[in-house]
């Protein structure tokens, strides 16, 4: 047997922002990842079937949840995938949060470059 691809490797991206969602979806995809989307958290939560490898990507500010909350109720079912928090001017109190919960922040707007490589980091 061979190395896992990328297509083994599942990002599931968190975004109520419709654009955002699909230009993500998209760029990732050309990239060779497998990629699920879900406008908010609860469709997320939702979902039976997440998978055993990949990442996350979350937006903080999500229509029914905060992302950090998000990712801890996900680790609270024994979740465990690697996860990046993307929001715009985080707070020192936000960063804490985050480092503390093992969460990687990446800034919005945020150039793709710089969340490839958090993306690839996570999943090697």
């Amino acid at each position: 047997m061979g190395q896992p691809s990328q297509q083994d490797k599942v990002v599931l991206v968190v975004d109520d922002d419709d654009a955002l969602r699909a230009s993500l979806e998209f760029i990732l995809g050309i990239e060779g990842y497998a990629v699920r989307t879900y406008a908010h958290g609860r469709a997320l939560l939702d979902d039976k079937e997440l998978p055993a490898d990949g990442c996350l990507i979350v937006d903080q500010r999500l229509p029914d949840m905060e992302g950090l909350q998000l990712i801890d109720r996900l680790r609270q079912r024994e979740v465990r995938l690697p996860a990046i928090l993307i929001t715009s001017n985080p707070t020192s109190a936000l960063r804490l949060r985050a480092q503390l919960a093992d969460v990687s922040i990446v800034e919005k707007p945020f150039v793709t470059g710089t969340l490839f490589q958090r993306i690839t980091q996570m999943l090697k």
